[in-house]
């Protein structure tokens, strides 16, 4: 297989932008994550994918649960908050301010919207971990459009 066109291929495949958390023992922890997807209406699936031997990954496993903020487009900077470990001091991460709902896992305030997921199905293929999860519980904080990895102007493919 040629590796460029591997590469351009799977850069083709569209990607949001979302904050993934979970319950991390008495904490929680939260990463930017891409890997999002719905795969089933009834009941209300949905598979996320986290990166082998993360904070995220383990406590999503061991916790079995975790939450998805829908980010809007234009909060890039909220995005790249995210793509690095943060630390949680009360309800915030560094300035990003969160709340807990149904499964104990946050929620970003700033999130378009929100949805929570106790997992279901754990898959382990490669250097990433695939989730689903049923979804539990949902809310709107406002209407918008959601976040692209486009609009970053990075790209996701290997």
């Amino acid at each position: 297989m040629d590796d460029k066109s591997k590469k351009g291929a799977l850069r083709g495949i569209s990607y949001g932008l979302y904050v993934i958390g979970t319950k991390v023992g008495d904490d929680v922890n939260a990463f930017t994550g891409n890997w999002v997807t719905q795969i089933s209406f009834t009941p209300p699936l949905v598979a996320i994918a986290a990166k082998k031997g993360t904070t995220s990954c383990d406590g999503i496993r061991d916790s079995g649960v975790f939450s998805v903020s829908v980010l809007e487009t234009g909060q890039k900077d909220l995005a790249f908050s995210f793509f690095k470990p943060v630390s949680r001091v009360g309800n915030k991460f560094g300035e990003v301010e969160f709340y807990t709902q149904n499964t104990g896992s946050p929620i970003l305030k700033d999130a378009l919207s929100w949805f929570e997921c106790r997992v279901v199905d754990v898959n382990e293929r490669g250097d990433h971990v695939l989730f689903v999860g049923e979804v539990v519980d949902a809310g709107l904080h406002r209407t918008g459009n959601p976040m692209t990895l486009k609009e970053t102007g990075l790209f996701y493919g290997g």
